[in-house]
């Protein structure tokens, strides 16, 4: 039986205190610590997260108000893309419209059937600026919505913060060497302060991966299907409200994305650096602006995972492990689920637990990585680099998908292979398969003809429901609403 009384967390960023502070919720009674440098900075200016970030906060005890008054988090309904296809479209699962007729997203297949307009994809509230206003009226934990944007330095602060009165260790050093046993496990960690001897290990400590590497991961690229491997972030100054989405907007050599926080927004140009540098996107970004914007870091990533996370008794989270890309903000979700499904693996693990790990987590990141290139399949083709896209190599996984999906829509039996902590299933699927004409109309329209009436009727009958409340119900702008919470005690 392993001995499991002491858990380091290498590295605090956003992953390693996600990791903390899960496993400190599962573990009450282990020691848990997070070394990390203040002389290594985190990435990025604005941060987005899926709405796993709600089931974290649940389950380590957060309320949303929380991350509204201390990280300038902003509310987010989904992503909207612009210059992905024909119409701007919104990538954005609701309750409303995520209604199964057995394994059907039956609403869906009404709305495309009869070829509406993308943005009857959502409920119309979502495209616009305002919250209902009863939301303002919130007095207990429950959050009008599942995801958030946040600042991405102070949403850093207050994962320690929470850290620390849960009373998980925060050490400032930085780890120079990895000390192995005869076993081949980590023995220990070498800091500038001091050595480190711990039960079980974190690397969260980015694409430096100190501890994993040292144990013999090796990097799975997948730039053969994603092209994608540079960026330039930048902020960008306030407005007098905020969307209720992140914007991913095409440019001429890849696309952009702006993200709303309280006080600023947080942007990047994701571009593929085979085309142009990054001098050439910050001119492109110059012009689409319409001055000069100070540009914050440059990173280079390849997009990719390592050939296996959980190695003796180590395990890399966040981009020590993997990374596909900032599209569709995957990371934090990516962390949240792995040290969820990490929890319930690490009590009495052996060889076999580990192997089974690393192939769930290789599951979870070939669907990230098969729902990103489902986007580049788009038909636009207004620069060079978009043309090349268009013989853009594609995964048998996907490909196979794809067959199938011209001519019927996704149902979460086409995701059985896939685990239950991945990210993407069915309704994601057909947001973006329509929001980028992929889908054979008229044979949709075959399929849904054969419904039960009822099941017609009903589909007809929630969005008139919706557009009833759409149109009767008061809003309050989504920023005055943020200035509500913030004034609460």
């Amino acid at each position: 039986m392993k001995k499991l009384g002491h858990i380091t967390v290498v590295g605090g960023g956003t992953a390693g205190f996600i990791s903390a502070l899960i496993l400190k919720t599962r573990f009450p009674n282990i020691s848990i610590s997070v070394i990390r440098s203040s002389k290594i900075g985190i990435i990025g200016v604005g941060e987005g997260s899926t709405e796993h970030w709600s089931e974290f906060m649940t389950y380590i005890g957060v309320n949303f108000k929380e991350i509204i008054k201390e990280c300038d988090a902003t509310f987010k309904a989904g992503i909207m893309f612009s210059g992905w296809g024909a119409e701007d479209f919104l990538h954005s699962t609701s309750d409303e419209y995520d209604k199964l007729n057995g394994q059907s997203y039956y609403v869906y297949s009404h709305l495309i059937s009869n070829r509406r307009p993308k943005r009857e994809m959502n409920p119309g509230r979502t495209w616009d600026l305002n919250i209902p206003a009863y939301c303002a009226q919130y007095e207990n934990n429950n959050s009008p919505y599942n995801q958030f944007h946040f600042n991405t330095h102070k949403l850093n602060e207050f994962l320690t913060k929470k850290s620390i009165e849960r009373g998980i260790t925060v050490i400032d050093d930085e780890i120079t060497d990895v000390i192995l046993g005869e076993n081949g496990e980590i023995n220990s960690i070498v800091g500038n302060k001091a050595n480190y001897i711990s039960d079980f290990f974190i690397d969260s400590t980015g694409f430096r991966r100190v501890l994993i590497g040292k144990l013999g991961a090796k990097w799975q690229s997948h730039s053969k299907y994603l092209k994608m491997k540079s960026a330039i972030v930048f902020p960008t100054p306030d407005t007098n409200n905020y969307p209720l989405w992140t914007l991913a907007k095409t440019m001429d050599y890849g696309w952009r994305f702006r993200i709303p926080t309280h006080g600023r927004y947080g942007n990047g140009y994701i571009f593929d650096s085979d085309y142009i540098t990054a001098d050439q996107a910050k001119q492109e970004i110059d012009k689409e602006f319409g001055y000069d914007v100070e540009i914050g870091k440059h990173i280079n990533f390849d997009p990719g995972m390592l050939d296996r996370v959980w190695i003796q008794n180590c395990v890399a989270v966040g981009l020590s492990g993997n990374f596909i890309e900032p599209l569709e903000a995957t990371s934090i979700g990516t962390s949240i689920q792995q040290i969820f499904l990490l929890m319930h693996r690490l009590p009495n693990y052996t060889d076999k637990t580990i192997e089974r790990y690393n192939t769930d987590v290789q599951g979870i990141m070939e669907n990230i990585r098969d729902f990103i290139i489902l986007h580049y399949m788009t038909k636009k083709d207004d620069s060079i680099f978009w043309i090349d896209l268009q013989s853009l190599n594609i995964p048998s996984s996907l490909e196979e998908k794809l067959e199938k999906f011209k001519y019927s829509l996704p149902i979460e039996e086409d995701f059985r292979d896939t685990s239950k902590y991945s990210l993407f299933g069915a309704n994601h699927y057909i947001h973006i398969l329509y929001g980028l004409d992929l889908l054979d109309i008229d044979s949709i329209k075959t399929e849904h003809q054969m419904y039960h009436h009822h099941v017609k009727d009903n589909a007809v009958h929630i969005l008139s429901e919706e557009k009833r409340f759409d149109i009767e119900t008061p809003m309050i702008a989504h920023k005055r609403f943020l200035q509500v919470i913030k004034n609460q005690n």
